[in-house]
C-alpha cells in the first residue's frame, strides 16, 4: 500500500511558505502522494479568495500535490472547528490518507495536542471556566483562551499558543481526528520566519497576508520573491486578465442591498447569529455605505472582526443555519479539482478503497444522479459561490464556470 500524506490549505496566493510545507511534509512522512483538501473561492476568514480554485489547485499541482480536492463553500467560509472537521472528514473518507500535516507556530505538536485533548473531552471543570469567562462578554475565542489557560495551569507552555492562526487550525484538525475516531497520523511543520498576520518579507518568506496586500498595490518585483516561479506565473496571467478579486469590499454593495432586504428574523437564522446580533447587523446596514463601517459598527469585545465578516459571507451566499447544523452531521462529497499523472493512479485506487465515495467529476452528472438532498444543495452552493465570486471580476464575469471548466491537469501548466 502506497504512503499518501493530506494536506489541508487555502493557497490564497501559495507561497514560498507553502512549498517548504509541502516539501518538509513529504520528507517527514516519506509519503508517495500528496492529496490536498483546499478552499473555493470564499475563504475561513470571512474573505474572498484572491484568485479561484483551479487557479489555485494549478498552483498545488505544479509545486508537486498529486490530487487537489475542493472543501465545500459552507465548510470553508464556517469557523475554524467546522472548516477543520469537514477537511478532515474528506481526508478519512478517501481510505488511502496515512498523514495529515499542517503548519503551526508552537515548536511541538504535543502542546496543540494536549489542548486538543481538553477541547475534545471538555472536562466539567473546564466547561465552568468557559462559562465564567463568557460571561465577562468576551468573545467565544478570548473566554476559550483564558479558559484554557487556568485549567492547564501551566502559563510558560501555553501562553500565547491560542493566538496563532496556524495554531489554533491545528488544534482543530487534532480535535476532528479524536472525533471521527480516525487513523490518520498528524504531523506539524513549524512556520518559518513569518507568521500569520505579518506584513514583511524575511529572505524570501512572506505571509499571504502581505503578498496580498502587495498584489493590491502591484509590487511585482516582491511578490516574485516570496512566491514560487509556477505560482507567479499563473498570478500574472489572471491579473492581466481581470480574473481576481481582491477582497470582500467587491461585494459591499451587494451584501448592503441583501441585508437591507432581509428581516431581523432572516438575519437571526444566518450561522453565527445569536443574542440579538441580528439588531445590531440590521441597524448597521441601515445606515452604512460600506462594509468597513458596517464591521466596525457590529464589532465588540464578544463579536470579533472575522465573525461578523463571516456573517456577511453567509448573508452573500445565502447560506443559512440549519445548512450549516446539516454539515455538521454528514460526511462530504469529494469534488476533485485537479490531478497529476501520479493522482490519476491515487483516485483508482481511492475508489478501489470505498467504492461508495461520493465522488465529483462532472457537477452536472452529479447533481443528476444523487439521491442526497443535503449534498445536491451543498454543491449548488459551490456553483452558486463561484457565479458570485466572477461578479467580482474586472470583465469576463461569466457564471456557470463548474459546469464548463474541466478539471486541472498537468496537460494545462504550461508555464
Amino acid at each position: 500500500m502506497s504512503r499518501v500524506l493530506g494536506i489541508i490549505a487555502e493557497y490564497n496566493p501559495l507561497h514560498n511558505g507553502h512549498l517548504y510545507h509541502i516539501r518538509e511534509s513529504i520528507n517527514e512522512s516519506q509519503a508517495q502522494f500528496v492529496v490536498c483538501i483546499i478552499s473555493g473561492n470564499f475563504v475561513q476568514r470571512g474573505n474572498t479568495s484572491i484568485i479561484d480554485k483551479w487557479t489555485k489547485a494549478k498552483m498545488a499541482l505544479s509545486n508537486g500535490v498529486d490530487l487537489v480536492i475542493e472543501l465545500p463553500t459552507v465548510y470553508s467560509t464556517s469557523s475554524a472547528e467546522n472548516f477543520a472537521e469537514g477537511a478532515i472528514k474528506i481526508l478519512d473518507s478517501l481510505k488511502v490518507v496515512d498523514t495529515i500535516s499542517f503548519g503551526m507556530e508552537a515548536k511541538d505538536i504535543s502542546t496543540l495536542n494536549n489542548i486538543a485533548n481538553v477541547l475534545y473531552q471538555e472536562p466539567r471543570e473546564y466547561v465552568t471556566m468557559l462559562n465564567h469567562e463568557l460571561s465577562k462578554g468576551l468573545s467565544f475565542p478570548k473566554a476559550r483562551e483564558n479558559a484554557l489557560m487556568v485549567y492547564l495551569n501551566d502559563i510558560k507552555r501555553y501562553a500565547n499558543i491560542l493566538t496563532g492562526a496556524n495554531n489554533i487550525l491545528g488544534i482543530e484538525y487534532l480535535k476532528a481526528l479524536k472525533k471521527l475516531k480516525s487513523p490518520l497520523t498528524p504531523i506539524g511543520i513549524r512556520r518559518q520566519k513569518v507568521l500569520y498576520h505579518d506584513e514583511m518579507i524575511v529572505d524570501d518568506f512572506a505571509s499571504a497576508t502581505a503578498i496580498r496586500k502587495m498584489i493590491a498595490s502591484r509590487q511585482f518585483d516582491d511578490i516574485m520573491k516570496v512566491i514560487p516561479r509556477s505560482s507567479y506565473i499563473l498570478l500574472a496571467q489572471e491579473l492581466r486578465k481581470g480574473h481576481y478579486v481582491l477582497d470582500l469590499s467587491k461585494f459591499q454593495k451587494e451584501i448592503l442591498y441583501i441585508l437591507r432586504k432581509m428581516s431581523i428574523e432572516e438575519i437571526k437564522a444566518l450561522p453565527d447569529v445569536s443574542e440579538g446580533l441580528e439588531n445590531a447587523i440590521k441597524n448597521a446596514a441601515d445606515s452604512c455605505n460600506n462594509i468597513v463601517d458596517l464591521v466596525n459598527m457590529v464589532k465588540s469585545k464578544r463579536y470579533t472582526q472575522t465573525r461578523i465578516q463571516r456573517i456577511l459571507v453567509y448573508a452573500l451566499l445565502g447560506i443559512h443555519e440549519k445548512m450549516m447544523e446539516t454539515s455538521k452531521k454528514i460526511v462530504p462529497y469529494t469534488r476533485i479539482l485537479g490531478y497529476s499523472p501520479k493522482g490519476k493512479v491515487l483516485i483508482s485506487e481511492i475508489m478501489a478503497q470505498n467504492p461508495k465515495l461520493n465522488l465529483v467529476t462532472s457537477v452536472k452528472k452529479f447533481l443528476d444522479t444523487n439521491k442526497n438532498k443535503f449534498l445536491k444543495e451543498m454543491l449548488q452552493t459551490d456553483i452558486y459561490a463561484t457565479n458570485v465570486y466572477t461578479l467580482g471580476y474586472e470583465k469576463d464575469s461569466w457564471a456557470n464556470l463548474d459546469y464548463t471548466n474541466k478539471i486541472v491537469t498537468m496537460e494545462d501548466l504550461k508555464l
